[in-house]
């Protein structure tokens, strides 16, 4: 039983690594939004089942934050912030998709090699959580810098963190109370986002960032 129990944990973060690659690979704002909210999704999924495993009821908590917030009211807002910024077009890479996803394996035998390895005396099933974990931090991290739009930036961001909410559901949970200071902290830092979106739009009509470094000189 244990070992099954161990098989469907890593499988779920296993497969929120592979989502990560898939946002990634997608050059249009729209279907990046629809991964993200997949990415979500299988957050919920991953804390859910650790919530089971671990006996640990106030992680359904945590599931339930990452399904209403991440996986509905986010990607919805993004929707409508990108309908009202009238940004409907590809989004520019500072690199292109193939080095890229390279980068990203890089990354990925990088993290597990790390965390096998720092962890050999830790708990099993904790230990390749947060190998896989770390993964996620870290495609999230290069989400946000392969990509000119400050919208998909702040979609990095957000799967950067969804990265840090497995680690520690994988590390045998985090107190209820951070759980929720950290949401609410997630959706404050959500709204200043937006206000900062709409300002950059009104002052330069434009959204990415490189256009910004045209402004300011700093590209012939």
């Amino acid at each position: 039983m244990h070992n099954i129990s161990f098989d469907i944990a890593h499988l779920l973060a296993g497969g929120l690594v592979l989502v990560s690659f898939m946002m990634l690979y997608q050059d249009r704002l729209y279907a990046l939004l629809n991964i993200f909210t997949l990415h979500a999704l299988v957050l919920a999924l991953s804390v859910t089942w650790q919530a089971w495993v671990q006996h640990a009821p106030h992680l359904y908590v945590t599931a339930v934050i990452a399904l209403v917030f991440k996986a509905i009211v986010i990607p919805v807002a993004l929707h409508r912030m990108i309908r009202q910024l009238g940004i409907h077009r590809d989004i520019e890479t500072v690199v292109g998709i193939g080095p890229t996803m390279l980068a990203g394996m890089g990354l990925v035998a990088l993290s597990l090699v790390l965390m096998l390895r720092v962890t050999s005396s830790a708990d099993p099933l904790a230990r390749e959580d947060l190998a896989f974990a770390l993964s996620v931090v870290l495609l999230g991290l290069l989400v946000m810098v392969t990509r000119r739009n400050a919208v998909s930036q702040v979609v990095g961001f957000m799967s950067l963190e969804n990265g840090l909410v497995l680690a520690a559901t994988g590390a045998k949970g985090m107190p209820l109370v951070v759980e929720i200071s950290v949401a609410f902290s997630i959706l404050i830092a959500f709204i200043v986002i937006g206000v900062f979106l709409f300002r950059i739009r009104e002052r330069f009509d434009t959204v990415d960032v490189g256009a910004l470094d045209d402004f300011r000189g700093e590209r012939g």
